[in-house]
C-alpha cells in the first residue's frame, strides 16, 4: 500500500493526433513544480497521471501541482492490489482518517471497474465496501443523497482509494502556446492578464515601466513580489525593468499636454514589441479593459495598437472590475497589488487626457521626438532580472 496522488486533466483529452504532445508537456511541468521537494515518479495510465512520492509534505505538493495548468483535480489516493478484501481494509481505515481529521458524519460509496477481469461489478463493490465500512466507523452513517464524504474506488490494474478531490486551474499546458511579453505594471490588471494568458498554455516574459527617481525602491519590490506570484504557476520568468522617464520627459517638453498618456503608452508598446522580438515572443500581453481608464477607449486602443506589428493580446478586455479583483485574489496578487506605491503612469499625468485620440494628431507629435534613439537608449540601461517562485 502506497500514497499516490492522482492527478485529472480536462481540455486536454480534446486533443486529437497531438494529445501525447499536451500530456508529455503537461508531465514535465509537474515535475518542474515540485522538483526541489524530493524525487517522485510521476506516470500515465487509462487517461490519468499519477504522482508516487516518498516522504514528501503531501499538502505541499498538491499545492504546487494545482497550481500547474492543464489540471483540472488533484486527489490523494491509497494505491493497493486489487483484491476486495484489501480494498475493504483500506477503505475503512481512510474513512476512520476521515472521521478524525474532518469530523464527517454521513458517507457513501462510489466504485468504478475500468478492470472488467476483477469479479465484482462497479454496484456489488460499492455495496460491499459500505456495508464493511459501516459497523465498523463509530457513528459514521450512510447519506446516499448528501454525504459528508464520497469514499471512491477506483479498481484498474490497481485499485485506488481516495474521497477529496482538490480542484486545479484546467486550461492548457504552459509551453503549448508560444511565448508572449506582458507588460506588467504594479496595478491589479495586468498580473491577471498574465496570468489567464499562461492558462491558456502561453509561456510569460515581463517588462516593466517604472520612472526612477520619481518612482520608489518600494514600487519596485512590489513589482518583483507579483513576478514571484505568477512564477509560482508559470515558472521563471525574465523581468524587463525599463526606465520610461527619459522618454517622458521628452514628451512633457514638446508634446501636448493632453497626449501625455497616450503617447507614453505607444512608446511601452514600442519598447515591449522590441523585447519581444529580441527574446523569440509572439505577442503583447496587457491588462486592458475597455473603457476602464482614459487610455483605454476604442479610440485609445486603436491608436496604442498602430504602433506595433505584434498581435496584442487583452484578455481582461470585456470584463469588469469586480471580476478582475476576484481573480486576483484567487491568484494571490490582489494583496500586493493594492500596496500603495506610485508608478510610472502618475508622473506628468494630464489634467485632461486626450479619449478619443486620432493617429494623425499622434503621429505628428511624435514625429517632433526621436523615437528609435529614445527606445534603444531604454533597452540599452534596462534592468534584466529572472524571477521564480523560490527567491
Amino acid at each position: 500500500m502506497k500514497k499516490v496522488l492522482i492527478v485529472r486533466y480536462g481540455e486536454i483529452a480534446l486533443k486529437g493526433l497531438n494529445k501525447s504532445h499536451f500530456e508529455q508537456k503537461l508531465i514535465r511541468n509537474i515535475q518542474g513544480n515540485i522538483k526541489d521537494l524530493g524525487e517522485a515518479r510521476i506516470y500515465k495510465s487509462n487517461g490519468l497521471i499519477y504522482v508516487a512520492f516518498n516522504g514528501q509534505d503531501e499538502e505541499e505538493m498538491i499545492e504546487r501541482i494545482v497550481k500547474v495548468f492543464g489540471i483540472v483535480s488533484v486527489s490523494p489516493a491509497w494505491e493497493i492490489e486489487a483484491d476486495m478484501d484489501i480494498i475493504k481494509e483500506t477503505a475503512l481505515k481512510h474513512a476512520m482518517e476521515r472521521i478524525e481529521e474532518d469530523q464527517v458524519k454521513t458517507f457513501k460509496v462510489e466504485s468504478r471497474r475500468g478492470d472488467k477481469g476483477f469479479p465484482f461489478q462497479s454496484p456489488q463493490i460499492s455495496r460491499e465496501v459500505g456495508a464493511y465500512i459501516l459497523p465498523r466507523a463509530g457513528n459514521l452513517k450512510v447519506d446516499v443523497h448528501e454525504p459528508d464524504m464520497i469514499i471512491h474506488v477506483d479498481v484498474r490494474e490497481k485499485a485506488y482509494i481516495y474521497s477529496k478531490k482538490i480542484p486545479g486551474f484546467g486550461g492548457l499546458p504552459l509551453g503549448t502556446n508560444g511565448k508572449g511579453v506582458l507588460l506588467l505594471s504594479g496595478g491589479i490588471d495586468s498580473p491577471v492578464a498574465g496570468w489567464m494568458m499562461a492558462k491558456r498554455g502561453v509561456e510569460i516574459e515581463a517588462v516593466h515601466y517604472h520612472s526612477y527617481p520619481f518612482t520608489s525602491e518600494r514600487a519596485k519590490e512590489k513589482v518583483l513580489e507579483l513576478t514571484r506570484i505568477l512564477a509560482s504557476y508559470c515558472g521563471p520568468i525574465r523581468l524587463h525593468l525599463v526606465n520610461l522617464l527619459p522618454i517622458q520627459k521628452e514628451i512633457h517638453e514638446k508634446c501636448p499636454e493632453e497626449e501625455m498618456t497616450i503617447l507614453s503608452r505607444r512608446f511601452m508598446m514600442k519598447i515591449g514589441e522590441k523585447i519581444a522580438k529580441n527574446n523569440g515572443c509572439n505577442a503583447l500581453i496587457t491588462g486592458e479593459s475597455i473603457g476602464q481608464v482614459a487610455s483605454q477607449t476604442i479610440q485609445g486602443l486603436t491608436v496604442t495598437n498602430e504602433a506595433v506589428s505584434l498581435p496584442v493580446f487583452r484578455p481582461l478586455i470585456a470584463l469588469d472590475k469586480v471580476d478582475i479583483i476576484e481573480i486576483a485574489k484567487k491568484i494571490g496578487t490582489f494583496e500586493i497589488s493594492i500596496l500603495p506605491y506610485e508608478d510610472c503612469c502618475t508622473v506628468f499625468l494630464p489634467k485632461r487626457p486626450v479619449t478619443k485620440p486620432k493617429i494623425e494628431k499622434i503621429l505628428a507629435s511624435e514625429e517632433k521626438l526621436e523615437v528609435e534613439k529614445l527606445i534603444e537608449e531604454a533597452i540599452v540601461h534596462m534592468e534584466v532580472i529572472e524571477i521564480s517562485m523560490e527567491e
